[in-house]
């Protein structure tokens, strides 16, 4: 969550439409190919909360299919307030649709959603992309658990989760040759910097990604280019640098699509429907409260 400052943001809303980063748009054709069979699955009166929105630009799709079948409250969860304010522009003019957003943590913000829906209301939660793939396989099925205390039984989850595929794209995706990934990542520290009194010197640190063949993931670290002393005031902090060393800021774990009801299962959810994009390896599963 450190990574999605104002400046953050809007570094990542530019990764996404980078040519090697194909999670995004393989999402959107899923969804575009999909969202009115999505819908269809779901029960009647879903109120739509999304952990993490974004610019909301791929959620269009789920809510205009909604929106054919009854007037739609959607409720947006994200900590950055840039990301609210674009969820907003971005998605203001579909019509019968209301658009709340709340400035939270994931869960914190399901949470008050959860408490003020009426009696009758479904929940459809949005976690898209793959946010999912941030947490350790056991972290992340502690973290879908706690999703599914907040529902109720046949409210829906709808899962975006990024395919394992060959390593020279999975690399490429996460340091792509203009270096924005690498500027994004850079920004942890600039944020630090600004905000805490840190030292960092930025030119004195590189993006570096790598692949973790046991966990399946992809890992971003910001190595030390030389040996350097960093202080940060208002931690109370000071750390040492070897030369090489690295700070290891991100992971994405990769999935076999066929992990994904497993691991729902595990949570309390039923996973029903599943749309998988064949052209970079994506898979948006429907998972039931059970």
């Amino acid at each position: 969550m450190y990574l999605y400052d104002e400046v953050g943001s809007a570094l990542f809303e530019v990764i996404t439409a980078l040519p090697e980063y194909g999670v995004t748009r393989a999402e959107e054709r899923v969804l575009k190919a999909h969202a009115a069979d999505i819908v269809n699955a779901l029960p009647a009166n879903v109120k739509v909360a999304e952990l993490g929105s974004g610019s909301g630009r791929k959620t269009r799709r789920i809510l205009e299919a909604l929106c054919k079948k009854q007037p739609t409250a959607y409720y947006p969860i994200e900590i950055s307030r840039t990301a609210l304010q674009l969820c907003h522009r971005e998605l203001g003019d579909i019509e019968r649709v209301s658009i709340v957003g709340y400035e939270r943590d994931y869960l914190a913000g399901l949470a008050e959603v959860s408490a003020k829906r009426n009696k009758g209301e479904h929940l459809l939660v949005l976690f898209l992309g793959s946010t999912i793939g941030n947490f350790a396989r056991l972290a992340a099925t502690k973290f879908l658990r706690s999703i599914r205390g907040m529902l109720e039984p046949g409210d829906a989850l709808l899962l975006g989760t990024d395919l394992i595929k060959p390593l020279p794209a999975l690399i490429a995706a996460y340091d792509d040759p203009i270096g924005v990934t690498a500027a994004f990542n850079l920004n942890l520290l600039a944020r630090i910097n600004r905000e805490l009194g840190g030292d960092f010197p930025l030119d004195a640190f590189e993006h570096v990604a790598r692949f973790n063949p046991d966990a399946r993931s992809i890992e971003m670290h910001l190595r030390a280019k030389r040996p350097l002393s960093v202080r940060v005031r208002d931690a109370d902090l000071h750390v040492d640098f070897e030369q090489g060393e690295t700070i290891w800021s991100e992971s994405s774990h990769k999935y076999a699509a066929e992990e994904v009801a497993p691991i729902a299962a595990d949570a309390g959810f039923e996973c029903t429907h599943q749309w998988r994009d064949e052209e970079w390896q994506f898979a948006e599963s429907l998972l039931v409260a059970r």
